[in-house]
């Protein structure tokens, strides 16, 4: 199959699509690597630095995955999930088993405080919340300009009602969220991962912080293996609400994010200025 690869000039790598070592080996004329979105843990950025092959993402859609958080967390405050079975069921009458939750005065923790994570932010002010951030790459001046208070980790993930993950996933933040960041929550924490799966040490820790009380819902965009294992145990939880990593494949977002990974491919075979570049120390730009 490598073989199909050359004469490629450029290669883009969507959604679980990855560009491996021998996958850039085989493409001799290789020129850039475009990648549609924020993320780019599905490409082999030091093989292509190695070859000078400039990777261009498009972190243009942030504003989508950051409504679909809040979508996510609201449908999780306001069991949504639960009234709409519920109702479709005929049971009418158990609508006096459980109450919904509320936004106002509760604190929001935002962990990763960058273009996603700061529109969140925004979003959240007018639900009279009070918002927290761990983000070891941004200023407190940074975070106090959306209305948001830098916290060590651990103390966000004590004070926290709500937490939503907003991260790059590396080798920082690979299974950032395990078993002792999970006991350290405040307990009937909500959380949502619209980031990357493998922020999450495993669906084990948690199914295991639900039955224990420590997470009180859980929404998720992404998980650590894709498509994931429906037959886990955390499936079965009817706190649990799932999406097939698509929060932020919107038709503005994927627009814009579409038109600017091909802007910046096509401005690097010719030679023109690259707006968002992974590794841009191989580009050799006159401005």
């Amino acid at each position: 199959m490598l073989g199909l690869l050359d004469g490629t000039v450029g290669l883009i790598a969507r959604g679980e699509g990855k560009v491996t070592a021998p996958m850039i080996a085989a493409c001799p004329n290789l020129a850039v690597i475009g990648r549609p979105g924020a993320g780019f843990d599905t490409v082999d950025v030091a093989a292509a630095t190695a070859r000078k092959i400039p990777v261009v993402f498009a972190p243009v859609g942030g504003f989508a995955v950051a409504e679909g958080a809040l979508a996510m967390l609201l449908a999780l405050v306001k069991r949504l999930a639960w009234c709409d079975q519920v109702v479709k069921s005929g049971q009418w009458q158990r609508r006096y088993e459980a109450e919904s939750g509320d936004m106002t005065e509760h604190t929001l923790g935002i962990v990763g405080l960058g273009r996603i994570g700061r529109h969140l932010a925004r979003l959240a002010q007018p639900f009279d919340m009070s918002v927290l951030a761990f983000d070891p790459y941004v200023r407190p001046d940074e975070a106090a300009a959306v209305g948001v208070q830098l916290t060590p980790l651990d103390e966000l993930l004590s004070r926290c009602d709500y937490l939503s993950l907003h991260v790059l996933l590396d080798d920082t933040t690979r299974g950032l969220i395990d078993r002792k960041a999970v006991a350290a929550m405040k307990g009937q924490t909500l959380l949502v991962n619209t980031s990357r799966g493998g922020v999450i040490e495993s669906l084990d820790v948690l199914a295991d912080g639900l039955e224990s009380g420590q997470l009180g819902g859980v929404g998720l965009d992404v998980f650590p293996t894709e498509p994931p294992d429906v037959t886990h145990r955390l499936f079965k939880d009817p706190r649990v609400l799932a999406a097939p990593h698509l929060v932020g494949v919107s038709r503005i977002a994927m627009g814009r994010i579409c038109r600017s990974m091909a802007t910046d491919m096509l401005a690097v075979l010719e030679g023109r200025k690259v707006k968002f570049c992974v590794n841009p120390e191989v580009l050799n730009e006159e401005s």
